[in-house]
């Protein structure tokens, strides 16, 4: 029996890589994003297991439009949330800080916390969100963006010491990529930057091991530990 995953935010980028992954490999695969047309270009390469509903994570009604699709879908396994921005923001715009907060937090909670309620109800299921290796550290170029993913990570961290301490047969995983090769990728000098693609498979993978972190690619790791340990007022000057 095929197994049935949703991806928050899959219009492009990563979601869109994974969803075509995770097609490839027999599931059935719901996927949102605000931009119909991508989605419907994205189920075309596989209409028989992809479902799809454009609806805006920021918005009210987008837990409705998740309990929609998995009713479309016939259940839900796997929930990937991928819904994600960030701003080079040297000038401290607070638009774009709220842009990303609103998405990155406040959204993010609300689909965390349906998926969660999801899973206890149901009794099993398997979490995922993308975050960043920027988690581990402060970033003068866009403030907000690594604090939301700090958040982001700390939060699923609190979520896996729940469900370990109810006894839950629930699976929390912390994907942490590095720069991969997307349209939301910005700024020079990036290094050992991944296709979208790839970094697809790695994902994957570390889904189907059940992992509870994994950087993408794997090589990453290497730079989370050295942001995790490098002394304050070193890192301050880079």
């Amino acid at each position: 029996m095929k197994k049935r995953v949703l991806i928050v935010g899959a219009s492009s980028g990563i979601g869109k890589a994974l969803a075509l992954e995770f097609a490839q490999n027999n599931y059935y695969v719901g996927i949102t994003g605000r931009r119909k047309e991508k989605l419907q270009q994205i189920q075309s390469q596989a209409e028989d297991v992809i479902f799809i509903s454009d609806s805006d994570a920021t918005h009210a009604s987008a837990t409705t439009a998740l309990d929609l699709l998995v009713e479309k879908m016939g259940g839900l396994d796997v929930l990937v949330v991928c819904a994600g921005v960030g701003y080079l923001n040297p000038n401290l715009s607070f638009a774009e800080e709220d842009k990303t907060n609103q998405l990155n937090v406040i959204a993010f909670t609300k689909l965390v916390n349906w998926g969660m309620h999801f899973f206890y109800d149901q009794g099993h299921g398997h979490l995922i969100n993308i975050s960043s290796v920027a988690q581990h550290r402060g970033g003068r170029g866009a403030p907000a963006y690594n604090a939301s993913k700090a958040y982001q990570s700390n939060y699923l961290q609190g979520l896996d010491q729940k469900v370990f301490a109810d006894k839950k047969p629930i699976v929390i995983t912390d994907i942490r990529p590095g720069f991969v090769k997307t349209a939301m990728a910005k700024g020079e000098g990036r290094f050992w930057e991944a296709s979208k693609e790839k970094a697809a498979q790695q994902i994957f993978r570390a889904i189907l091991r059940k992992r509870h972190v994994a950087y993408i690619t794997k090589r990453w790791v290497l730079i989370g530990y050295l942001l995790a340990l490098l002394p304050r007022w070193i890192y301050k000057k880079l």
